[in-house]
């Protein structure tokens, strides 16, 4: 399987659950014009399709949504802050009392054959005052998940791999993949 997605540190949280997953070397990447995360997903999945045409193709899309921030970053989370962009939200949600959030991952699989299966997984929770924690990336050291007092950073990459919005996603895809399978 192929992963369309310049994120490395993606590619290792997906490797959880897909271990034989491998990089897409590729120039050119398409800008992500979807409105949803499924179609961002899929428009990733598609330039894939375009340059490893006999393997399966995996696209991924992430984000996190804010409550107080009308859902925001929402698609443009990568893009959303210049530089730190943890503190960026931080920074914005300041004086703010809810600080309720979700991460979102969408997956689209292309298959050889050229059907696509999905897999969506979300983690609820809320966002810290400030930054804490070493491990992972993006928004981990700000994002406090529901049940636990410490950020995804704190939590940790072993954490990640069982619970995070992305493993969640991978394991509905799996499923989705085994269910193809057996039919």
């Amino acid at each position: 399987m192929i992963l369309a997605s310049q994120n490395r540190h993606k590619l290792e949280e997906l490797r959880a659950i897909f271990p034989e997953l491998e990089p897409l070397e590729a120039d050119g990447w398409p800008e992500e014009t979807g409105t949803t995360y499924e179609e961002n997903a899929r428009l990733k999945a598609r330039f894939g399709r375009e340059r490893a045409p006999a393997e399966w193709v995996l696209g991924e899309d992430s984000g996190i949504e804010c409550d107080a921030l009308g859902g925001e970053p929402g698609l443009h989370s990568a893009r959303w802050a210049d530089g730190d962009q943890a503190l960026a939200l931080v920074e914005r949600l300041a004086g703010e009392t809810n600080r309720r959030a979700r991460m979102l991952t969408v997956l689209v699989a292309l298959t050889p054959d050229g059907e696509e299966l999905t897999g969506t997984g979300v983690l609820e929770g809320s966002i810290a005052a400030g930054k804490r924690g070493e491990e992972g990336f993006g928004y981990d050291p700000v994002f406090v998940p529901d049940g636990v007092t410490q950020t995804v950073a704190e939590l940790g990459e072993a954490w990640k791999e069982q619970h995070s919005h992305r493993a969640r996603a991978a394991t509905a895809l799996a499923a989705a993949i085994a269910r193809r399978g057996r039919s």
